[in-house]
């Protein structure tokens, strides 16, 4: 796993093939492999969409589901390769939970530095639309910006995924 970079950092819109990039990452490894989900079944839609993702995925993926307490997931699983997907969906889930967002961002910092096995880690690119005309919208906008800047100055490789295709940022392909 030296030629894998230790932290890889996968970005783009909405249905740009960020998830299954990700997947083909963590898939190039020796299995098995570890599959944090941050999205919760909160209604039917968000259900066919999990299930399509572990559909997608083979039975060498072990899932876990940290809906907040990512750090956690990534502890109990810092020795396997692992997928965290998605950022967005954790950090609207500690926004709703009124947790306290720079201490868990923090947390999810030190969680990564001591992982020993190559992580990737899947986000949205939220702040190339409009301005929110809500002040929470505006909130969590500006937050995963931050969030984004963070894990993208950390990481040893960032993918803007458009339209299906990777384009790099930091590091190669």
């Amino acid at each position: 796993m030296s030629s894998v970079p230790k932290l890889s950092f996968v970005i783009g819109g909405a249905r740009s093939g960020k998830s299954r990039y990700a997947e083909s990452l963590i898939a190039a490894l020796p299995a098995p492999w570890a599959y944090i989900a941050t999205a919760e079944a909160l209604d039917n839609e968000m259900a066919e969409r999990i299930a399509a993702h572990r559909a997608r995925r083979g039975p060498d993926w072990r899932t876990i589901e940290a809906p907040r307490d990512l750090a956690a997931g990534l502890a109990t699983h810092a020795k396997m390769p692992v997928l965290v997907d998605c950022l967005t969906l954790w950090l609207s889930n500690l926004m709703l939970a009124q947790a306290d967002i720079e201490s868990e961002m923090a947390r999810l910092e030190e969680a990564l530095a001591a992982s020993g096995a190559p992580v990737v880690l899947v986000a949205n690119e939220v702040g190339s639309g409009i301005v929110p005309d809500h002040p929470l919208g505006r909130r969590f906008r500006d937050l995963h910006g931050v969030l984004n800047q963070r894990i993208a100055a950390r990481a040893d490789r960032v993918v803007l995924m458009v339209a299906g295709l990777p384009l790099a940022v930091k590091g190669s392909l």
